[in-house]
């Protein structure tokens, strides 16, 4: 086997490009993400493929869409359950994944952190250190549930600051293979208890005390706002999610810290992704986009960091200013790390932007990216944004280069129907190449998270 870089792979939760400094965030301190970005190369417009959690974990780690891995929504709402239940199953087992292709190669692979993919009690996948939640849903950022050796306990620390801690214990514990650890932040996160009630973040909470926090809009409340109404003119909830922002940064910053006194950061790619973003006032909604009555895909949800760092071979400072997709990551990393391709047979989406990341030119590149979500589908370019909803609307085009708050619809208008009309059937021969049968839910097909709520 041929030498190999150490991976370190973060994923937060619930965190927009918005929130960042190396993005223009002037009031949310993110010191170490944008140190992080000073050494590498951040993506500008990166988007994910949908608007809640664990569709987006399964794509990173197989490159497929939604109505191609069947995971359509987030894991809890399902009978029996994936998780923790009877029936237990890791809903992307089926399928060729970044983790399993590492083990192979000789991998040493640790889990820290959120998974939300299922059957949460046992290592998979190639992963042999396994520090989790048993489900995915943040109710409070302390006292929660954890996983450790298999085994269900109530975590006495801040659950950011023991994912911290569990994935220095990998880094510290290992031999002279190469490692691939997932951190799983849980974090920022922004839709718990704790924005409404107490302050489990004081180390962090005081810089934001007088903050106005003019970065999270203040406008009319979206009609379609189901949930979280009540905290939608909160400023205590938008300095609490400042803070919980700034906590996952710390995170971070304690792993980089330690990959500097191991030595090692040279020779360490480092991956730094949010599986979506949040709208904290944005277009008159908070939340994520199972918040709204019809579910939303507004930009600040789609609109994610993305940020890759590995000194050895990726220059400093650079900035890629494509539109790339959560299903772009797995090709980009099997022909960086030289990793060949997926041996499942099904096809990706998903195209290689590894060029980027080591300095040279980028191939040919259609500025699109596409979104699923159940029965909402969209696709978009620099120009123009269109959703649709399946059967029966309501559907939504933007004028996305000139209106990027998407606040003027023009289905239907005549300033838009060229527009309309192409993105109308990119979107249809998108899903005719890519969906499988038994998932595309827009032709009978089955979600793995169960039926989707309305």
């Amino acid at each position: 086997m041929p030498d190999r870089p150490n991976i370190l792979y973060v994923i937060v939760d619930n965190q927009s490009a918005w929130t960042l400094g190396c993005h223009g965030n002037t009031e949310i301190a993110t010191p170490n993400i944008d140190r992080l970005a000073a050494g590498g190369v951040r993506f500008e417009r990166a988007f994910c493929v949908n608007p809640v959690c664990s569709p987006n974990r399964a794509t990173n780690l197989t490159g497929l869409v939604p109505s191609q891995h069947g995971v359509h929504s987030w894991l809890g709402r399902e009978q029996p359950d994936a998780q923790v239940g009877p029936d237990a199953y890791c809903t992307i087992e089926e399928f060729t994944s970044l983790p399993a292709m590492l083990a192979r190669e000789g991998y040493r692979c640790g889990l820290s952190g959120k998974w939300h993919l299922g059957d949460s009690l046992r290592p998979q996948l190639g992963f042999s250190y396994w520090f989790t939640m048993p489900r995915g849903h943040t109710h409070s950022f302390r006292g929660m549930e954890a996983v450790w050796h298999g085994e269900t306990y109530t975590e006495p620390c801040h659950f950011v600051e023991a994912t911290a801690d569990h994935a220095l214990d990998f880094l510290r514990t290992g031999g002279d293979e190469p490692f691939f650890l997932y951190v799983g932040f849980n974090g920022p996160y922004g839709l718990d208890n704790d924005l409404r009630t107490g302050d489990p973040l004081s180390r962090h909470i005081a810089r934001y005390a007088d903050a106005p926090m003019l970065c999270c809009p203040r406008g009319p409340m979206h009609p379609w706002l189901r949930q979280y109404r009540d905290i939608y003119a909160s400023d205590d909830a938008r300095r609490r999610y400042a803070a919980a922002i700034t906590c996952v940064d710390e995170g971070l910053g304690r792993l980089l810290d330690e990959l500097d006194a191991q030595g090692v950061a040279e020779d360490t790619l480092v991956i730094f992704t949010a599986d979506h973003g949040l709208c904290a006032g944005h277009h008159g909604v908070w939340g994520m986009g199972d918040h709204s009555v019809p579910r939303h895909m507004f930009q600040p949800n789609m609109h994610v960091p993305l940020v890759f760092r590995h000194r050895a071979r990726m220059p400093a400072g650079a900035v890629c200013g494509r539109m790339v997709c959560h299903y772009d990551l797995l090709p980009s990393l099997c022909e960086h790390l030289d990793l060949g391709g997926p041996e499942d047979g099904l096809p990706r989406a998903g195209r290689s932007y590894a060029a980027a990341l080591e300095g040279g030119p980028m191939p040919a590149w259609e500025e699109i990216v596409f979104h699923e979500y159940g029965e909402v589908r969209a696709v978009q370019t620099p120009d123009w944004k269109l959703v649709l909803r399946h059967p029966d609307g309501p559907d939504e085009l933007y004028r996305i280069g000139e209106d990027p708050g998407e606040w003027v619809n023009l289905t239907g208008s005549d300033e838009g129907a060229d527009a309309e009309a192409e993105l109308r059937g990119r979107l249809a021969e998108f899903f005719a190449r890519y969906s499988k049968p038994q998932y595309d839910v827009w032709r009978g097909g089955r979600s793995k998270a169960g039926p989707l709520a309305p």
